[in-house]
């Protein structure tokens, strides 16, 4: 994995909430909630909270528990604290893979679409695994490869299409890349969790137009960094070429796509 992959910093959290977060995170984080509402948790851990969208969705179906939300980069969860609707949570920057909590803390940790991001994927599965109190549940999400999820797959072929020499492969890469479910149960297993449920989850994926996914995509996402090393004042028309691809593939007004992920529950 490249070193900035997990570097969300500048205006990247900005641009994530306000194009990526309709686009991808809410239908799910939605999904997310009422998974974790179901099993009646009096406190909650989230890691890789992002701006918390999340966050959101679980302060909202949670009223009375108590929630705490993470992430490795300060300025995610700078701007996380800027939304009204999470004032009563507790933000605070953390890495997945030194928790700053005591074993058996909470009964619920929830990741989602994060673990791709952590170095050594066991390793941030044992601290779920340690803060968690006997009976807990890690209820973490992927997203399923990129055949799986045909906008996403059309950013990377434009992006690729526009630099053949070295195409940037973030989303490819990172977010796309650690969906085996073999894989996901082998290292959950390793790390101590006990019985493990997999569910394959599809949903509708809507934007405005074409250009707010194409400026979601590529610059509220690291795979910016990877265009600005090629091509460091090419961000704008390569967001141009995106749109124009989404264009062609979904016409000019509103999208409407699929996206798929892998939704796990691992009990302790």
């Amino acid at each position: 994995m490249a070193g900035n992959d997990t570097v969300f910093t500048g205006s990247i959290p900005a641009l994530y909430d306000r194009y990526l977060g309709p686009l991808l995170f809410e239908p799910f984080a939605r999904h997310t909630a009422e998974k974790v509402a179901a099993l009646r948790p009096a406190r909650v851990l989230e890691t890789a909270a992002g701006t918390g969208i999340v966050t959101t969705a679980l302060a909202e179906r949670l009223p009375a528990a108590t929630l705490i939300a993470t992430d490795l980069n300060q300025a995610m969860i700078d701007h996380a604290s800027t939304k009204p609707a999470l004032k009563r949570v507790e933000l605070r920057q953390a890495d997945a893979l030194a928790l700053p909590f005591a074993d058996g803390s909470f009964d619920i940790v929830v990741c989602q679409f994060g673990v791709m991001f952590f170095p050594d994927r066991v390793a941030g599965y044992r601290e779920a695994w340690r803060v968690l109190a006997l009976g807990g549940r890690f209820v973490l999400s992927v997203w399923d490869s990129l055949e799986h999820n045909p906008m996403t797959r059309i950013v990377v072929e434009a992006v690729a299409a526009r630099y053949p020499q070295n195409p940037p492969r973030f989303l490819a890469r990172t977010p796309h890349g650690h969906s085996d479910t073999n894989v996901l149960r082998r290292d959950l297993a390793a790390a101590g969790f006990g019985p493990v449920t997999v569910e394959t989850v599809t949903l509708p994926s809507g934007v405005a137009t074409a250009e707010d996914a194409a400026i979601g995509l590529c610059q509220g996402t690291p795979m910016r960094g990877e265009i600005e090393a090629l091509d460091p004042s090419g961000l704008p028309a390569t967001t141009e070429v995106v749109a124009a691809a989404l264009r062609s593939a979904y016409g000019a007004g509103a999208i409407e796509a699929s996206m798929q992920a892998v939704v796990v529950v691992a009990s302790k």
